[in-house]
């Protein structure tokens, strides 16, 4: 082989590399929609951005509405809504919890804690209200999706 055959290999090997390596590295993308008073979701977020999602803050006072328009019923409601890929994550899912539900694709393309659950991401650190399930949603229907 040529010296500038080698060459052209090598740099394109390692363009290829660094296009790979920089397609991993982009963040999810999160609309995250919280009441405007609300402080957990502002940490929350933060807690989201801290593992790898880009997240964009829209407070309203719409958050019932957008719920109900995502298939939320009231009773599995959290207190803010982040739409990520086409999927919608009610209130305060701990990020593990997330990353499985995007990386599993279910059929079903909402999940939801219901309420302010304490020791959750952003709710009252090192206190922990005990166990606290996260709801899979379909056509009205919840599921258990997953508890910790």
């Amino acid at each position: 082989m040529t010296y500038r055959l080698v060459r052209a290999l090598i740099l394109s090997l390692i363009i290829g590399l660094f296009s790979t390596a920089s397609q991993a590295m982009a963040a999810e993308k999160v609309t995250l929609y919280k009441n405007p008073q609300c402080g957990c979701c502002e940490i929350y977020a933060q807690y989201l951005r801290d593992n790898g999602f880009d997240v964009t803050v829209v407070p309203t006072n719409e958050l019932s509405a957008l719920n109900e328009k995502y298939g939320i019923p009231a009773e599995l409601e959290g207190c803010h809504l982040s739409l990520i890929n086409g999927r919608v994550i009610g209130g305060h899912v701990p990020v593990d919890i997330v990353k499985r539900f995007l990386s599993e694709k279910p059929e079903n393309t909402v999940i939801s804690i219901p309420g302010m659950p304490a020791g959750g991401p952003g709710m009252m650190p090192g206190v922990k209200s005990g166990p606290y399930t996260v709801y899979a949603i379909s056509n009205g229907q919840s599921v258990v999706y997953a508890s910790e």
